[in-house]
């Protein structure tokens, strides 16, 4: 028993606690603000399909997702070691996975909210969707080290193949109507390849291949499929919220009303009105309204300051090594962080159209929490190798 204790201290104490202090403030700030956005919908039916249930039936299944994901991070960043992603069959099993998941989910997937990209698992749901992103990060950062670390050159030629198995995943991500989501994971593996080793001429030919189609996915789902006439209207309403206010535009100018209500200092913990029915989903997508409207200003900038921290710390321990698989590592992590919450924030206050895309580690949603626990757990795991790595062991 002394010896296993002295093996947790060991592993323990290598890791980063102020990347972990802030996964612990942003996840109890989500139960709380969780809480209260969902208290008055939820004994109401209003988020169940008319069926009341317990105020606090959201708020204690957020808690459980956050203590999962809590354990999730000490685990994986204390006790795994992060290099057994250089294994090609780890990596086989990562990405055959994950397209199998997506594949599933397509054909047998439940549709909520217009995209079928859930799993009904009994006990819970599954966004599968979701873990494509953990794929793209893990599965780009092994093939590209693998070339590097062998001592060849790049070219074009030798990353048509991997992106094309991630172009299957973003396929069946699209066929789920998860745009939002695809051009999240878009955005994480151009981080990923602009920040990676590989030569700029080989960078720029990926993004010239790779921009054609989904620009012209965008335009032809705009313009020519009745089917997504929605994601138009979406564009419409951001233009000019409030010329829709009655239709359409209801969700966004709620969400912008609620914003402005908050002021400097807000209303005070649970007394805003927005939640009241003017937001569909004020305790998910659009958990963000809730903060700035009974936090104010300065609620908003303190959360945006602990998301910063993370962002600045994974940037650090990126700018710390030579080692290209835990570089584009925390190079895909904080990037994942930044650009969901950049498009959850965006849309909600109408600089960029509506994705339904959640604010990590605050929405409610076990997943997203899931999804992001893992992502932080790797960054922990590879901010401890690379403090061994400059320690000289």
């Amino acid at each position: 028993m002394k010896r296993f204790l002295t093996y947790i201290r060991k592993h323990i104490k290598e890791l980063d606690y102020i990347l972990i202090i802030s996964f612990l403030l942003l996840g109890i700030l989500g139960v709380i603000m969780v809480y209260s956005a969902s208290m008055v919908p939820a004994s109401k039916g209003s988020l169940t399909g008319g069926v009341p249930i317990e105020s606090n039936h959201f708020m204690k299944r957020q808690f459980l997702f956050v203590v999962i994901g809590f354990l999730v991070i000490i685990f994986i960043g204390a006790f795994i070691n992060i290099n057994v992603l250089k294994k090609s069959n780890i990596q086989k099993l990562i990405i055959i996975g994950t397209l199998c998941l997506l594949l599933i989910t397509v054909l047998i997937g439940k549709e909520i909210n217009g995209s079928r990209n859930w799993i009904n698992l009994g006990l819970f749901s599954l966004q599968s969707s979701e873990f494509l992103k953990l794929a793209s990060i893990f599965y780009l950062s092994y093939i590209i080290n693998r070339r590097i670390s062998s001592s060849q050159d790049y070219y074009l030629k030798h990353m048509i193949p991997p992106l094309g198995v991630l172009g299957i995943g973003l396929l069946l991500v699209l066929m789920q109507g998860d745009l939002g989501g695809t051009l999240l994971t878009v955005a994480i593996i151009a981080s990923i390849l602009i920040y990676s080793d590989i030569k700029n001429k080989i960078k720029l030919q990926i993004m010239m291949i790779t921009t054609v189609p989904i620009v012209f996915y965008i335009i032809y789902t705009l313009i020519f499929d009745s089917k997504n006439l929605y994601r138009l209207k979406r564009i419409k309403v951001m233009l000019d919220p409030f010329k829709y206010e009655s239709g359409d535009g209801y969700q966004l100018t709620g969400a912008l009303t609620s914003i402005g209500n908050g002021g400097l200092t807000g209303k005070g913990l649970g007394n805003g009105i927005a939640k009241l029915g003017y937001l569909p989903e004020p305790h998910t997508d659009f958990i963000f309204t809730v903060i700035a409207e009974e936090l104010g200003l300065i609620g908003v900038l303190c959360t945006l300051m602990v998301y910063g921290v993370i962002l600045f710390k994974g940037l650090i321990y990126a700018n710390k090594t030579t080692n290209q698989f835990y570089k584009l590592i925390c190079v895909g992590v904080v990037s994942y962080l930044f650009m969901q919450v950049f498009i959850n924030l965006a849309g909600v206050s109408g600089i960029i159209p509506l994705t339904g895309v959640t604010l990590p580690l605050l929405s409610y949603g076990g997943s997203s929490m899931l999804s992001i626990s893992i992502a932080f757990g790797a960054l922990l795991a590879v901010a401890r190798n690379i403090k061994k790595e400059r320690k000289g062991y």
